[in-house]
């Protein structure tokens, strides 16, 4: 883990932390919209962008959180066998002496990746041990189906160990959706949908749910639909 940072110049600093910048990188995708997106926020008082902060504004014990860092492909270790999960942008809020830990997952139109059943073909010991401990984070039976989607279990266990890390009492794990035209998020909005269930809340676009869960982390789940940026907002970013 990584515990030395530096600041971005801007969005373009973030292009070289993706695993496959010649396909990432580019108009309309998940990545670059989020980049530019953040970004701008940089010049608010409250360094977040206008349909994150409403979100949050909906809650009224996050209403008025500010920004203290915010991470673009932040990666946080997990146990078992495999790769950390590498959030899109992670990000540390404050609301008076309390702190939010957030992971951010942008989306434009690509879908969570594969299910849980897929994930755990052939699985090794060292897969088995990630998934118990996964279920044991995020409080929930290991599911019985397996139509889940990996990325959103491990995305939302980053928010809730980052947040055991810096001593934060909330958790969130938000999907800033970018919605272009002829592209559809249904899919990608019922397995958020499915997600959230699984952990005993209802999903609500432009808002965050509160899950189900006992102990010092309270954990919420939330999904923004944002516009894509404009050819001078790139260009004043990048």
């Amino acid at each position: 883990m990584r515990r030395i940072v530096v600041p971005t110049s801007g969005a373009r600093d973030w292009r070289r932390f993706l695993a496959d910048p010649e396909t990432q990188w580019r108009r309309g995708a998940s990545a670059l919209e989020l980049a530019v997106s953040w970004e701008r926020a940089q010049s608010t008082e409250r360094g977040l962008p206008v349909q994150v902060a409403s979100a949050l504004d909906l809650n009224t014990s996050f209403a008025g959180s500010q920004l203290l860092l915010a991470l673009p492909e932040h990666r946080v270790p997990l146990k078992g066998r495999g790769r950390a999960s590498q959030t899109d942008l992670w990000a540390l809020l404050r609301i008076g002496n309390e702190y939010i830990s957030m992971a951010v997952e942008g989306k434009a139109g690509e879908p969570f990746g594969g299910t849980l059943n897929e994930w755990l073909i052939d699985a090794s010991d060292g897969k088995r041990e990630r998934l118990e401990s996964l279920c044991e984070t995020l409080q929930m039976a290991q599911p019985a189906a397996g139509e889940l989607r990996y990325q959103l279990m491990h995305r939302t266990a980053s928010a809730i160990l980052e947040a055991q890390r810096f001593g934060a009492r909330s958790a969130v794990m938000l999907v800033q959706s970018f919605r272009v035209q002829a592209r559809n998020d249904a899919q990608s909005w019922d397995d958020f949908g499915a997600f959230c269930a699984s952990l005993g809340a209802t999903a609500a676009r432009g808002q965050l749910v509160q899950a189900q869960r006992t102990g010092s982390e309270r954990l919420f789940l939330g999904w923004v639909d944002c516009p894509t940026s404009s050819d001078s907002e790139v260009a004043s970013t990048v």
